[in-house]
């Protein structure tokens, strides 16, 4: 069978149920740091629907952030990759099916730092998109090679600039607006710290870093859309349904949304809101990023864990379950949206929304995979709901406190195994994996206080490494925390949501 290519689109009929991107010739104005599933299904994505649209005209240079990756099969298709997105919008399961078209090609930038460089110094490139993983935004001590591809991403990108930079004598009107994707808060004002760093460190000069303050604007952003990428499971039965072989097929949810903080007059540059995408331009995007912390992800801390103790797999079995379901949407409704600020349709709308992406038939969500770190999820997207309605209502709220009953009782285990501790209901085996410090002090609380729940309990709340206070302090929490506790041990956590 033919792999995808632009020869193989030109002499073959594609189905006419997978639309085909535009395939005119445009200039690169788009350099993309990161050639990965999550930016092939949302910021390629949109590119390829504004070049479709006619209102871009650009194509993307994919830089490889690595020395090893998808590169030669990305060029050895031309750059072309088929989409599938998939889910259920306003009740409906839709699918929609397209060959992206608007990558150049990928270059390794550890072979080819040259080839990074034309296209750096182009006239046509306008903007930086990256995505290099949470981690991928660090400053690490590392000399200037000029000539040779840098180490870190904020490194490579400060040697690009600084070409740049020469090869305009310093023209204003030739910075770079940078994009950063990596999830991470403020992702845009690190990235630039980071290379203002390297130019000072590596004395590239004082005009040159005032044209990084004036002339490059860095964006923070926040992106939403899962991407389950490559169908393994799937590959047979699609290939045979193209009629050609892509060995970069990318899978994502219909659901998108990217919140830009900047200024919005760089839209029209890149006019993702005249296609009718869901890209919003804010001077300020943190009434967002509380929303989908606090819904989107506090909906999962505050349920997989009960759900796994109730015999659940994935997500999708918590949305068919009556009982975890229930207990979701209240969490939700009834104790998350009142507790932060943004007009009620636009929360109600946007729970709404996450209740559709969760029931997502072609989503298989591990609930062991969510409940990864969960002592930090749990601090970072349920306490402040708590903390917040308390304050709000003068009460303790249900679900949420609920909750870190359930994650003291999954966290329950005493052996360690592979960095693991080994948790166990009805006895079923399960991997607990977090940092070695709470796996340790768990497997300790939990055997020291065996037998006295009181005092299991109160160790977790009162320990400030975890939540940064003593939450045995919160009036009447503690004790709530414990009755639920004794209520998950006495009747199992599928008895106690019914009760609740």
């Amino acid at each position: 069978m033919d792999i995808l290519s632009k020869k193989y689109i030109e002499n073959n009929n594609i189905p006419s149920e997978i639309k085909l991107g535009n395939t005119n010739d445009m200039p690169v104005k788009v350099m993309q740091f990161g050639e990965g599933n999550f930016l092939r299904a949302f910021v390629d994505w949109m590119i390829n629907k504004i070049n479709n649209d006619g209102l871009f005209n650009g194509k993307v240079a994919v830089i490889q952030p690595l020395d090893r990756g998808l590169s030669d099969m990305i060029n050895a298709q031309d750059g072309l990759y088929t989409l599938y997105l998939r889910g259920i919008e306003n009740g409906v399961v839709k699918v929609s099916k397209e060959i992206i078209t608007c990558i150049k090609e990928c270059i390794n930038p550890y072979s080819d730092w040259a080839k990074t460089l034309e296209y750096a110094t182009s006239s046509d490139l306008r903007f930086v998109i990256s995505n290099t993983t949470e981690a991928g935004i660090e400053y690490k001590d590392e000399e200037y090679t000029p000539g040779i591809c840098q180490n870190t991403f904020p490194a490579k990108l400060c040697a690009v600039l600084f070409e740049r930079f020469k090869a305009f004598c310093g023209d204003k009107a030739k910075g770079l607006i940078i994009i950063p994707c990596e999830l991470i808060d403020r992702n845009g004002d690190n990235l630039k710290n980071c290379v203002l760093k390297y130019a000072k460190s590596w004395g590239l000069g004082a005009e040159f870093e005032a044209w990084i303050e004036n002339a490059c604007p860095f964006m923070n952003t926040l992106v939403d859309r899962i991407v389950p990428g490559y169908p393994r499971d799937e590959i047979e039965a699609l290939t045979a349904e193209q009629k050609y072989k892509d060995n970069i097929v990318d899978t994502g949810e219909i659901f998108h949304f990217w919140v830009i903080e900047g200024d919005k007059k760089y839209s029209e540059e890149i006019p993702f809101h005249k296609a009718g995408l869901n890209v919003l331009w804010t001077d300020n995007m943190e009434p967002y990023r509380t929303r989908k912390v606090r819904i989107l992800n506090g909906a999962h801390t505050m349920t997989v864990l009960a759900a796994h103790l109730a015999g659940l797999e994935t997500v999708g079995d918590c949305m068919n379950d009556e009982d975890i379901s229930n207990f979701m949407k209240k969490g939700i409704f009834e104790e998350i949206i009142p507790t932060f600020d943004l007009p009620e349709e636009e929360k109600l709308m946007f729970a709404e929304a996450v209740l559709e992406r969760f029931a997502n038939p072609f989503i298989k969500h591990l609930l062991l995979s969510i409940s990864l770190n969960s002592v930090s999820k749990f601090k970072v997207r349920v306490l402040p709901s708590v903390k917040e309605y308390i304050a709000r209502l003068g009460k303790l709220p249900t679900r949420t406190t609920f909750a870190l009953s359930a994650l003291i009782r999954f966290y329950k285990g005493t052996e360690i195994e592979n960095s693991k501790l080994l948790g166990n209901i009805d006895g079923n085996k399960y991997d607990i994996c977090d940092k070695p410090d709470v796996i340790e002090f768990f497997a300790e609380i939990n055997s020291k206080y065996a037998n006295d729940n009181k005092a299991l309990v109160h160790a977790v709340l009162s320990n400030c490494d975890f939540w940064d206070e003593d939450l045995s302090a919160i009036e009447g929490f503690e004790d709530k925390v414990l009755e639920y506790y004794d209520m998950i041990e006495n009747n199992g956590v599928r008895v106690s949501v019914k009760k609740l």
